[in-house]
């Protein structure tokens, strides 16, 4: 049976998570990897040199590699973690100065000083919302016209709901990751390419996650306010892969909480990757025969380190609503 393993050019070597957006010239590909009753242990501390003809187990398999024993899988945990934390310290996003969505739309002539004047007092007046809200509240823009006014300002496309299937696209990401970051997986185009929709403003560090994790292309834009609301609200009442939440003190409690996992569950694939302050572990029970992987066949681990007052996807979500409302 063939197995998935992912080939990364130019950066597999560079320490720390990987960055967002990547340096030109980077691919992301997985393909099946030659394996055989001949593998030997991935973990390159293994001191026995085992093959896999000598076991009397198949799998593990974690990021392409065979596992030989509980202690290697630890081990190659180990070293995924701290990969992925490894940047914990530095910022996840870039500032990027960006034109006023009130100043874009007005020098496109879209709304007038009156209305800008207007919106910006109301939204002072009531100390809440987001300017887009209050163009359209109390100066009648459409909300088409806001949604190519972000799309134009977060430099991405207006996406639409084409034949969106909230079932076929749960797979795509955990549920609490859908809910906590404002996501809509929208649809898998040409069988290597995802759409994610946002409500106001792309996710970079998301889409990064969920493009290493499927090996999927990610495209990333926005759709109109009303209609993510009601999608979105679609999506969350599908049938999700099954989760399990790990909170741990330290790093070495996480490893052994992410070991067990995988030995528990014997995947023929498993993978890690890291979601703004979360580590999200995917396994895999069989071989992905399509693009996204069927709900039975997969289940997630979501953890986070060193917890303080609120969670890493709370302090997540918290971080992005208060920079969408500064807008």
């Amino acid at each position: 049976m063939p197995f998935l393993s992912r080939r990364r050019t130019e950066i597999a070597s560079a320490p720390g998570p990987a960055r967002w957006p990547p340096d030109e010239g980077t691919t992301w590909d997985w393909a099946p990897a030659r394996k055989g009753i001949l593998s030997t242990c991935a973990n390159p501390a293994c001191s026995t040199a085992w093959l896999q003809i000598w076991r009397s187990r198949s799998a593990p398999i974690f990021e392409g590699g065979w596992n030989c024993s509980a202690e290697c899988t630890a081990e190659r945990l180990k070293l995924a973690v701290a990969r992925e934390l490894g940047g914990r310290g530095a910022p996840l996003e870039q500032h990027r100065h960006r034109v006023p969505l009130g100043l874009l739309m007005l020098e496109h002539g879209w709304i007038t000083g009156v209305q800008l004047r207007g919106a910006l007092d109301s939204q002072r007046a009531h100390r809440d919302g987001r300017l887009g809200h209050w163009l359209m509240v109390k100066e009648g823009v459409s909300e088409a016209l806001v949604a190519r006014a972000l799309g134009q300002q977060w430099s991405c496309p207006v996406l639409g709901l084409e034949a969106h299937d909230a079932e076929v696209m749960a797979p795509a990401l955990p549920r609490l990751f859908v809910d906590a970051f404002r996501v809509l997986p929208l649809r898998v185009a040409a069988g290597r390419l995802l759409y994610l929709g946002f409500e106001d403003r792309p996710d970079p560090v998301l889409a990064l996650a969920v493009e290493r994790m499927s090996g999927l292309r990610v495209e990333s834009g926005l759709v109109e306010g009303t209609r993510f609301r009601a999608a979105h609200q679609r999506l969350l009442e599908a049938r999700f892969p099954r989760v399990e939440l790990v909170e741990a003190a330290s790093e070495p409690v996480l490893v052994r909480a992410l070991a067990r996992a995988v030995e528990r569950t014997r995947p023929v694939e498993s993978r890690l990757v890291r979601v703004h302050d979360c580590l999200w572990l995917r396994l895999w029970r069989r071989a992905k025969s399509g693009p996204l992987a069927e709900v039975p066949v997969v289940s997630d681990v979501i953890a986070t380190v060193g917890l303080q007052r609120e969670s890493g996807m709370e302090a997540a979500g918290r971080s992005r609503q208060t920079q969408a409302n500064r807008r």
